[in-house]
């Protein structure tokens, strides 16, 4: 089934004093490109959470969030004490040598960087299974975003090569009238010629001509394109790529439907199928 490259995913849960948060975001891209932000403490786990998103998610750009903080109540800082009492005093001595005011003093010390800092503790094999959880979680939230959004887009598939298909069912009724005018064309450059012709060997060449032009074998291959594109769109092993080397070979038989026409109904119908077909191909380079 046709998954969009297009998802969201989030997810929550703590381990012991911790709350985690990971957010998976997914665009479309031809390949894998992973942007992770993981907290300092989890730097290490940085190549398992690439992987876990590599086989999860598959490809497109991917970008994973993972935040970590404090269960409201839990210390998640400390103060160096010994640090403090000496910005303390330092600054108090300069501010009563300038008859400055010390009522602030307290406040200013405490935003000094090295006086407040926080506890890292060394992230253990059971926190790691905990976080691992929650960010597998988030991708399978992620994916189930992704084949809400493949739904819509097999919804457009479907309208587009249905339109192809309609179009090709009336490719029929312009032939004989196609063949004709080129009888009509032909018998009318060689009245201008004014020389006596062999009516024979004119229908002879007038058949091998029709013969070049003849546009049964593109209407076949183009029908066998289509029902593929629909078999593959409705398969579990269904790509995005795969699709896109099919719309290919669609193009190719509109293509040559188009040379092939010389007949301006038939030229207009060929031109409506290339408009369909460039909304599949936007469409495709979206999907999974």
């Amino acid at each position: 089934m046709v998954q969009s490259m297009t998802g969201f995913g989030r997810a929550t849960g703590t381990f012991g004093n911790k709350k985690f948060s990971v957010e998976v975001r997914s665009l479309n891209s031809k390949g894998s490109d992973i942007y992770l932000r993981v907290p300092n403490a989890y730097k290490t786990f940085e190549v398992p959470i690439r992987k876990l998103l590599g086989d999860g998610l598959q490809r497109g750009k991917i970008e994973c969030f993972v935040t970590e903080e404090p269960i409201e109540g839990a210390l998640a800082t400390s103060i160096n004490k010994d640090l403090f009492v000496a910005y303390y005093n330092e600054i108090a001595g300069l501010a009563k040598s300038v008859g400055a005011d010390e009522k602030d003093i307290l406040t200013a010390v405490m935003r000094i960087p090295e006086v407040m800092h926080s506890q890292e503790e060394e992230v253990n094999e059971e926190e790691w299974l905990a976080l691992e959880k929650i960010i597998l979680e988030a991708i399978s939230n992620a994916t189930q975003f992704r084949i809400s959004e493949g739904k819509s887009l097999i919804s457009d598939f479907e309208n587009s090569i249905n339109e192809i298909e309609r179009l090709l069912k009336e490719v029929p009724k312009y032939e004989d009238g196609r063949i004709e005018s080129i009888r009509e064309r032909m018998d009318k450059a060689l009245e201008k010629i004014q020389e006596t012709v062999d009516r024979n060997r004119f229908e002879q060449e007038l058949i091998y001509y029709i013969e070049k032009l003849d546009i049964n074998e593109e209407k076949i291959r183009l029908q066998h394109h289509l029902d593929f594109f629909r078999t593959t769109m409705n398969s579990s092993e269904s790509s995005g790529k795969k699709l896109g080397f099919i719309s290919q070979e669609i193009g190719r038989e509109i293509n040559t439907l188009g040379s092939k026409s010389y007949q301006i109904d038939l030229q207009k119908i060929v031109v409506e199928m290339k408009d369909y077909l460039e909304k599949i191909k936007e469409q495709v380079s979206n999907a999974l």
